[in-house]
């Protein structure tokens, strides 16, 4: 345990760890600090001295950011060491920051985006004056171009470096910096090149002027003007908690929440800026294919034919796509079990291991990855999959984790032992680790390894390495995969065995395969992608933010997703459809309504029902695969164009060709 000190704030006596700064005691002691630079995930940079604070017995009031409680000294007579912090020093010093802080700001408050959001503004009414002795010229400073996400403007900076210190800490890259003295100094992006990082939206947040603003949502909407509703992303499967902001039926941004075991305060660009595909390429009445040409209908006509086609007697097999809630899945299990069909949901073809959780939901927790002391890597590259979890890797790293990899070198933003790229390597790598000591060691094993030949055994040999106390994370590209697998929604030989002898396809929101030719296809879905374009019957059926719904994410954790907008046109949602298709058959489901078809699924799968909690996934006997050598893939897909919504973005499609004519243009490493 931490040594304890007594200090005093305010008159209040308490005993806190040497460690904390005396910004964080204040805290604890229920006063707020107002501050600039600082930040609770970034490194100290004590350079805005808003917080500052009078330690009796000091010569001038000092920055509670940089000091720490260990560094205090007691009272001449041995009393604990007292902190004012609303003393008649402390409001002269604050008053004269904000006062400089102010002398080259511009009055841009009525047209800055920042407005009704801004610590300037909140800070300047407790701290600032109603005039300035300030009469020299304002200082001005040039625009910066870092892209199509991040607006900037400069002028408007106050040089708290929170953008600098996140964008090398965290994103870790090291594109912009800090220079000058005095008057000249700036943030600046060094060569005047656009940011090159999956996260950098995220200094939106960070800036607390006006000087980092969306670039998309530009002028779009006031904050006090939109209905804020919280809810969970589904942009990959780490299910990173957000807050979706809209306004009447339209969504106009995203923003990031706070969950300290998924996604900490960060999400990716994807999950910030994709909202604007949720109104493109929309479905928004059902369709009936009539002599090769899709033609619109009203809804009983379209599950009038729909269940005409699954009461035919014909074969049927329903597939799940990647963003298909767990309601949306049992309830379509259930209605195949009437007409004898067979169910899927691992349609890219990746050996999941079904029979116990583990097999396909691993053993870890994401915030194991902050105590590993090694972390493996199995075909995946988490900066291009999964950049929120990519940067709690660079943290564990920087906090002296070594990290290995199997599978394609690239650049993960730190260094990473090459240890092989194949199933022998790692096959040799754990026959050494099982005898040895796997202590500390978290294995994180990648959608693409387990796509490809030799993706059984890297599944047995990561579990072997469960067995023996490694922890395992399976990191999942699909949003509804483990949940799909929690409901039970595969069947024994997977996709082959689904597709082989069917005659009619259910598919639930498919769009990342091609179904082939043959099959009679019903699709339900949000968006008109490829798997529309393959339907002979269309329900239109509500987006993630259109239809309350629970979400496992990649580590076996339910999320519950709030709906904050409404389906638009005729769509409905997803469980609803499948209630109406099962009347058109004439053998309703058990449900009426969504809490009834929660009840029975609660009953069925006990755990779903504890939401944000991650149960322990016991491992079964293992499975022996022995095979040939086979690659171990890296998955190299394209980041901003993995699912419908993002495909039907505007700024996704932007953000793609930027990022590949970037990469064309650099020369891989050899």
């Amino acid at each position: 345990m931490p040594d304890q000190y007594k200090v005093v704030v305010d008159g209040n006596e308490a005993s806190v760890p040497g460690e904390l700064t005396l910004i964080q005691v204040c805290e604890l002691a229920g006063v707020e600090i107002p501050r600039f630079c600082y930040h609770e995930r970034l490194s100290i940079a004590g350079n805005c001295r808003m917080c500052l604070v009078e330690v009796v017995g000091a010569p001038k009031p000092v920055a509670s950011c940089a000091m720490q409680v260990r560094d205090l000294r007691p009272g001449r007579d041995g009393s604990p060491p007292q902190i004012l912090t609303s003393s008649p020093v402390v409001r002269k010093a604050r008053h004269g920051v904000m006062e400089f802080l102010l002398v080259n700001h511009p009055l841009d408050c009525p047209i800055c985006d920042q407005g009704g959001e801004c610590d300037l503004q909140d800070q300047a009414m407790a701290y600032g004056i109603d005039f300035s002795r300030y009469v020299e010229p304002k200082r001005a400073v040039n625009d910066l171009d870092l892209g199509p996400l991040v607006e900037t403007h400069m002028t408007r900076c106050i040089s708290c470096t929170r953008c600098v210190r996140f964008t090398t800490e965290v994103a870790g890259i090291t594109q912009m910096g800090q220079i000058g003295r005095g008057e000249d100094v700036e943030i600046t992006s060094y060569l005047n090149s656009s940011l090159d990082s999956n996260l950098q939206g995220n200094i939106i947040d960070l800036c607390p002027v006006g000087a980092l603003t969306s670039k998309p949502y530009a002028f779009v909407a006031r904050p006090w003007e939109l209905t804020k509703t919280e809810t969970i992303d589904v942009m990959d499967a780490l299910g990173s908690n957000i807050r979706v902001d809209s306004r009447g039926r339209q969504v106009m941004r995203i923003l990031p929440r706070n969950h300290d075991g998924i996604n900490q305060e960060w999400i990716s660009d994807k999950t910030r800026f994709v909202w604007d595909g949720l109104k493109c390429q929309r479905l928004d009445r059902p369709y009936v294919r009539n002599q090769g040409v899709l033609e619109p209908c009203d809804w009983d006509t379209a599950l009038k034919a729909a269940a005409g086609v699954l009461a035919s007697g014909r074969r049927v097999s329903a597939l799940a796509g990647d963003l298909v809630p767990v309601e949306a899945t049992f309830a379509l299990r259930k209605l195949i079990e009437l007409v004898d069909g067979k169910c899927e949901c691992r349609v890219d073809g990746a050996a999941l291991d079904t029979n116990s959780r583990a097999g396909y939901a691993g053993t870890a927790r994401i915030e194991d990855i902050d105590s590993a002391r090694r972390i493996i890597l199995v075909g995946t590259n988490p900066r291009n999959e999964v950049p929120v979890l990519n940067a709690r890797i660079r943290l564990a790293w920087l906090d002296g984790a070594r990290v290995e990899n199997f599978g394609d070198v690239t650049d993960l933003t730190y260094p990473a032992q090459q240890l092989g790229n194949d199933v022998d390597s790692l096959r040799a790598f754990c026959e050494i680790a099982l005898q040895d000591s796997v202590e500390g060691m978290l294995v994180i094993v990648g959608q693409a390894a387990l796509r490809h030949d030799g993706g059984n055994e890297i599944l047995a040999l990561s579990l072997a390495l469960a067995r023996q106390g490694a922890g395992l994370l399976i990191l999942h590209a699909a949003a509804g995969r483990v949940g799909a697998l929690d409901v039970g929604f595969s069947c024994v030989g997977g996709i082959d065995e689904a597709l082989a002898d069917a005659e009619v396809i259910y598919s639930l929101g498919v769009d990342e395969m091609d179904i082939p030719e043959g099959p009679f296809v019903i699709y339900q879905g949000s968006h008109g992608d490829r798997g529309a374009h393959r339907a002979d019957i269309i329900l239109p059926a509500a987006a993630y933010t259109e239809e309350s719904a629970i979400f496992v994410n990649t580590e076996g954790r339910p999320q519950l997703a709030q709906r904050a907008s409404f389906p638009p046109g005729q769509a409905k949602e997803n469980w609803a459809i499948i209630r109406a298709l099962s009347a058109a058959i004439g053998q309703p489901l058990f449900f009426d309504t969504q809490a009834e078809l929660r009840s029975k699924l609660f009953e069925e799968v006990p755990y779903l029902e504890d939401i944000d909690m991650v149960p322990a996934n016991p491992l079964q006997s293992p499975r022996q695969y022995t095979g040939g050598n086979a690659p171990i893939i890296s998955s190299a897909g394209d980041f901003y164009l993995t699912n419908p919504i993002s495909r039907a973005s505007a700024v996704m499609a932007e953000m793609s060709a930027l990022s590949n004519g970037r990469h064309q243009q650099i020369p891989e490493a050899p």
